[in-house]
């Protein structure tokens, strides 16, 4: 029976994040993976990761509970994630890429700020899945194993979409030639317009 409800909840949240209903989500993962090229896939990693430890936190507080929130505000929250994500692409796509040895010698720092900006807005989205969910489980007052699944579930979806996004990436960069620059600007000015969009519908 266990194997039964976490198989299920664990489908259920990978399907949750390819639900067009949940595109915000989908739109927030392609701002966040813009800058980067397959090979910074480590990079990309860690700001998944970061993205990861943010909403988990904040999926199981609100399902077990043991936070109360606006859904109303996080509707409107979710769209600014997107908006300032993009934001901060658009102000680095004039400068230089670090040459390999400099990034190396310089993550620790750069990814300080990016990594916990993720994490912050993790949280925000945490919520946001947090919704979903409970309108799943009813009335059920401690769903750990279902709320471990779907939490599963919902990373092996966004892994499969940050691969298919950096995957685009390296064919249009390396086989079709596109500019580095002009991929970040396409991709960034895109998911701002589409955040803008439900932000405007949200307010």
């Amino acid at each position: 029976m266990s194997l039964s409800v976490f198989s299920t909840y664990l489908q259920l949240g990978f399907h949750h994040i390819f639900n067009l209903q949940a595109y915000d989500h989908l739109v927030f993962l392609l701002a966040l993976c813009a800058p980067y090229v397959l090979q910074d896939w480590r990079r990309v990693v860690a700001l998944v990761t970061s993205f990861t430890v943010g909403h988990s936190l904040t999926l199981a507080l609100a399902t077990l509970n043991v936070v109360s929130y606006s859904p109303k505000l996080i509707e409107v929250l979710i769209p600014v994630t997107i908006v300032l994500t993009c934001l901060l692409n658009l102000a680095r796509a004039g400068k230089p890429s670090a040459r390999p040895s400099e990034r190396r010698r310089s993550d620790a720092i750069i990814l300080t700020l990016p990594n916990l900006l993720a994490a912050v807005f993790g949280l925000i989205h945490g919520l946001g899945f947090s919704s979903y969910l409970r309108e799943l489980l009813g009335r059920q007052s401690r769903p750990v194993l279902e709320l471990l699944s779907f939490n599963i579930g919902v990373e092996l979806g966004q892994l499969v979409i940050v691969g298919l996004i950096l995957l685009l990436g390296f064919v249009l960069l390396r086989v079709v030639n596109v500019a580095r620059r002009d991929w970040l600007l396409v991709t960034s000015g895109a998911a701002l317009g589409i955040a803008v969009v439900l932000l405007l519908g949200q307010l």
